[in-house]
Parts: C-alpha cells; structure tokens; sequence
C-alpha cells in the first residue's frame, strides 16, 4: 500500500480545533484504525495511506482543500481535450491496421539483414508515401512544403473519410504485398479500390458521426 508521511502538527491542529487535543498514537489505541502507523524514534513518525493523508490535509487547510479542488478540475478537463481531441480520434483511425502493414513490409520487402537498423525506415517511408500519394495525391514531404505554417502532418489534418479509406488501404496493400505484387502494380490496385471505398465511406452514417463528434470538439478548444 502507498504510504505517504504526515507530520502532525499539533500546534496546527489546536488552532484548527481548540477543544481537539488527540495525538495520532491515542487516536489509533482508541479506534484501532487501518491504515495509519504512527512510529516512534529514529525515522518515527505518523504513516497514513494517500487517501487519509489528503483527507486530513483537506480538514486541517483550507488552502490545501482549495488546491485540491482545483488540480482535480484542471486534471479533468485536460482529460477531456485529450480522450476527445480531434487529433487523438483522428490518429486512431490512421494506426488502425498500421501494424498489420509494417508486418507484412518486414516479411516481404525489407532484406532480412536491414531489419533492426535505421534503414528499414526508408522501406516503411516509401510504403507510406505510396498509400499517401493514393489518397492525398501527394507525400508527407510535399504537404509540409505546402503548408509549412500549418500545424501537424498531412494525416493529422486529414478528414474522417481520408482516414478510413487510409486505413483500409493498409490493411489491403499488406495482402497484396504478401502476393508479391510490386509497388507500380499495388499503386494502380490501391488507386481502384481508394475510388471505390470512398463512393462508400462518403455515404456512411457512421462516418457522418465521426466527423460531427470532431467538429464539435473543435469547439470545445
């Protein structure tokens, strides 16, 4: 159990409560308390769990209670922008089969002797730039030298229906890899089935509800 220490200052706890005289050792003979342990001596002191310390602290402070309560509330609401952002739910969408590609350029395409070393990022770049050239007509590099102002890469600012026809296309160019068809042939592929996921993803509810659920925590911010 985490323990915290807390030094009690009876001075404190006079002011606090005049009528109030109690040391923690008479307190816990009296109501044999879990989670207190007062100790006496070289390194003695009084011992409480986290939740009794703060508990404590609240009572004998009212500027710790105030604290308190605001740490908790700022902690709440970064929170919120955090499990809510349009960046936290947009970076999901994309990692969504991520791995499943990476595997699949690992098992196929990058020489068993580059794997571990700094040169299999070019083999995972070039996957990369193939599927955002399909979706985006252009790679990550080139967004960034058109928007140079603009904050966060090219899926960062990508919408709803880019992201899901992105992460579908993952998980297709891995198989299509696995059957050892090479980069110009998987661009045409991938181009096709781009067109023809997003005719479908654009008619989708559920995509509707995704990209309201984003613009509405854009305005939270």
């Amino acid at each position: 159990t985490t323990r915290v220490l807390i030094w009690w200052n009876s001075t404190q706890l006079k002011k606090r409560s005049p009528e109030i005289l109690m040391s923690a050792k008479k307190w816990l003979s009296r109501t044999n308390a879990n989670g207190i342990i007062a100790k006496t001596g070289r390194y003695g002191g009084t011992f409480a769990h986290s939740d009794i310390a703060i508990h404590f602290a609240n009572w004998l402070s009212p500027e710790f209670y105030v604290y308190m309560i605001k740490e908790f509330q700022k902690l709440k609401i970064e929170e919120a922008k955090r499990l809510n952002s349009p960046w936290t739910i947009k970076r999901e969408i994309s990692k969504a089969n991520y791995l499943i590609l990476t595997e699949s350029i690992k098992e196929h395409i990058i020489p068993k002797k580059i794997i571990g070393t700094k040169k299999q990022g070019l083999y995972f770049a070039s996957e990369a730039d193939l599927l955002n050239n399909v979706v985006f007509g252009m790679t990550a590099k080139q967004y960034k030298i058109q928007n140079p102002k603009t904050r966060g890469n090219l899926r960062d600012n990508a919408s709803v229906t880019d992201l899901l026809v992105l992460a579908n296309l993952e998980a297709l160019n891995s198989r299509l890899i696995q059957w050892d068809c090479d980069q110009e042939q998987r661009h045409q592929l991938l181009n096709d089935a781009a067109i023809d996921f997003r005719k479908v993803l654009e008619k989708s509810p559920v995509t509707k509800r995704l990209e309201d659920k984003i613009q509405a925590s854009k305005k939270l911010e």
